[in-house]
């Protein structure tokens, strides 16, 4: 820790936590410390028990990995989602944002990241192994590749694509109404449901990619 700006080592280590945060820097990390201050203790109080709920006993859904307050979360429980249709995403925000259009009805698979050799993520770091035995049980008819337009994600496109060639089942991707480059979750909503109403046949974007 640095050596101390203020007159509390209290305040001092509050700050410096805070500022772990993303996207927080000490200035704010300072503001956001000085503002619970003020509150009452009750709320303060409130706030670390729910920061302190939520790391003990948040669950990943043991079926497609997003967040759940249960074993099994509740678009997977949900009878009224399509069965057959499998949207895959990068990330839980992922799940997020595509909700947020209201335009799709099936399940989800969320892989914990993108295949990235600069940061030391490969295939077995993600949740592709199981996203194989859903694919393998025969419910799924559709698995619609939603990852970031990036050159990473577009390489885990095709390695998912692999995996799953030998499975009777159609992989499709976003329509390129998703910028190249974009990340997923940053994409607006009418732009991200369009793309996603609009999604084309993976095998057609590698012979796109070829000419």
């Amino acid at each position: 820790m640095e050596s101390s700006k203020y007159n509390s080592r209290l305040l001092e280590k509050a700050v410096f936590e805070f500022a772990k945060l993303p996207g927080i820097g000490r200035k704010s990390a300072l503001r956001l410390v000085l503002h619970l201050l003020r509150q009452d203790r009750e709320e303060v109080n409130s706030l670390a028990t729910s920061l302190i709920q939520l790391r003990d006993e948040i669950h990943h859904c043991k079926i497609c990995h997003n967040i759940s307050d249960t074993e099994i979360c509740s678009i997977c429980s949900n009878p009224r989602r399509d069965q057959s249709e499998l949207c895959v995403v990068e990330s839980i925000r992922d799940v997020m944002a595509i909700e947020a259009t209201q335009q799709f009805s099936g399940l989800y698979h969320v892989l914990g990241g993108i295949i990235s050799p600069m940061e030391g993520i490969g295939p077995a770091n993600l949740t592709i192994g199981s996203l194989t035995e859903r694919v393998a049980s025969g419910e799924v008819r559709e698995v619609i590749l939603a990852l970031s337009a990036t050159m990473e994600g577009d390489a885990t496109n095709f390695f998912i694509y692999r995996k799953l060639s030998d499975y009777p089942v159609k992989v499709t991707t976003l329509a390129r109404g998703v910028s190249v480059g974009d990340e997923l979750e940053y994409t607006d909503e009418i732009t991200l449901g369009r793309s996603l109403l609009n999604r084309t046949l993976f095998e057609e974007t590698l012979q796109n990619n070829k000419r």
